[in-house]
């Protein structure tokens, strides 16, 4: 009974429009933030300006291409625009997931949630038909357009905005987020210049306050967006909620994108109207958007499920495919935040685990980190001048993140090698203070980290985290 229930829901189909609106919206809002990323001179301060990168497990030989990385730039830009418009998408959509992906991996130093995010959604839109409707594609190949889409297609991208939701509310049942409003404690009273709300940051109870409407609010919203009755104030509260983070806090397109990503959940009627609309103005301004035919769609209110035609652009094969990639990517979205659970000690202390679970603004870390080099023939010692190799953002990332230390531990000795010391060891002398606590020891000051391989076991090189009484 399951499996027949299972085959039925893959087997029906509804209006193409709720497609065609999320990836119209996805591609604007992605040419706008490669447009604002270059237009603040990031990738040359960023990207081309660093001698040392840090990098990903794995990763080390993203490189950054000099000069040539501009022009990466312009491709993604391109890439950004021809997938807002449907037009040569397939091509356009891998062009960017690759590109956007390789500037994310170029330096682990400019991680950010929203980053990854968009990588991670870029490449589930690699195989759904968002093209199929409302799109340039659909105007130059009637054949491959479709007035309908199957459900999973458009449910794809609601149970990814969910996961998010959900992982993100369940970081934050913690004792510092609800029990000590940390971060928050620190970081909303030095926001007390702005207008209107900025005395207001100073009160303690409104760190409390957010600090539990936050968990509240990522552990619910999904489930009032899922539900019809509720979705309308659901996302009164996504938009409330996302404008005021971006208020308090530089977090750049994310809240846009969260946003524009919650209609996913109106049903396909309130789609098709923001569509006419936009085929009306482009009529009036002598321009043709896509697939002209289904005008004459009939919609109710709710998400409309038919009998499967042809129209849906998969034969069952490429439908059997997809299924088994996408069940691949969910389980590892759904397993990657967990684990966490395999290391032991205070997660936000290690940060084994931390990466990719959508832990989004849970800690304040602040440190320093003194690297001692010894050359083992002669017993000479001497320490590092870090503002030698790396730039201050870099330095201020990599005193507080235990897989930063041990690889600069590593260039470093690379380094005097070059210099003439034959065999150099790495010790580091650091401190690091975590979300208002007083700063402790860090980094086992007796260990050479050169003799540490990067890995993904367990680090006895951290320090023990002991909470303050």
């Amino acid at each position: 009974m399951a499996i027949r229930s299972l085959t039925d829901y893959f087997s029906r189909t509804t209006s193409a429009a709720p497609l065609a609106v999320f990836r119209l919206c996805f591609g604007l809002l992605m040419g706008i933030s490669l447009l604002r990323f270059a237009a603040l001179g990031w990738i040359e301060k960023l990207y081309l300006e660093p001698t040392f990168h840090f990098t990903y497990y794995g990763f080390s030989w993203v490189k950054p291409l000099g000069a040539f990385t501009y022009v990466l730039f312009a491709i993604a830009l391109l890439a950004a625009v021809l997938v807002a418009l449907g037009y040569q998408y397939r091509l356009a959509i891998v062009v960017f997931f690759a590109t956007f992906t390789y500037f994310e991996l170029l330096d682990k130093t400019t991680y950010l949630n929203h980053y990854y995010f968009v990588s991670i959604l870029s490449f589930l839109l690699l195989f759904l038909p968002a093209q199929a409707y409302f799109s340039f594609d659909a105007r130059r190949r009637p054949a491959r357009a479709a007035a309908q889409v199957p459900v999973w297609t458009i449910d794809a991208i609601k149970l990814l905005l969910s996961i998010v939701y959900i992982y993100a509310g369940l970081a934050k049942l913690n004792p510092d987020w609800l029990l000590r409003a940390q971060p928050l404690s620190i970081w909303l009273p030095a926001r007390d210049y702005l207008p209107l709300i900025g005395p207001l940051l100073r009160e303690q109870w409104v760190a409390y306050a957010f600090s539990w409407g936050g968990a509240l609010y990522d552990l619910a919203i999904p489930f009032l967006l899922w539900n019809a009755r509720t979705r309308n104030f659901a996302f009164v509260l996504v938009v409330g909620f996302h404008v005021l983070t971006r208020i308090l806090f530089p977090i750049g397109m994310f809240p846009y994108l969260m946003i524009v990503s919650a209609l996913i959940f109106f049903p396909a009627s309130f789609h098709e109207q923001v569509l006419t609309r936009l085929r009306n103005w482009g009529r009036r301004m002598g321009l043709f958007f896509g697939y002209e035919q289904a005008d004459s769609l009939q919609l109710t209110k709710q998400d409309t499920v038919v009998v499967p035609t042809s129209s849906s652009s998969f034969s069952n094969g490429q439908t059997r495919v997809t299924l088994v990639v996408l069940g691949f990517f969910f389980a590892i979205q759904i397993l990657l935040p967990l684990r966490f659970a395999l290391y032991p000690g205070k997660l936000f202390w290690t940060e084994q685990g931390y990466r990719f679970s959508w832990r989004v603004m849970l800690m304040e870390k602040a440190g320093y980190a003194n690297f001692k080099i010894v050359d083992r023939a002669s017993g000479r010692r001497f320490y590092v001048n870090n503002a030698e190799f790396i730039n201050p953002f870099q330095e201020k990332q990599m005193a507080t993140q235990p897989d930063f230390i041990l690889e600069y531990a590593h260039y470093l000795a690379a380094v005097y090698r070059a210099r003439g010391i034959a065999d150099p060891a790495v010790y580091v002398e650091s401190y690091v203070a975590l979300n208002g606590q007083s700063s402790r020891p860090f980094i086992d000051p007796t260990v050479d980290l050169t003799q540490v391989q990067p890995s993904f076991l367990p680090a006895t090189w951290i320090l023990p985290y002991h909470a303050e009484q």
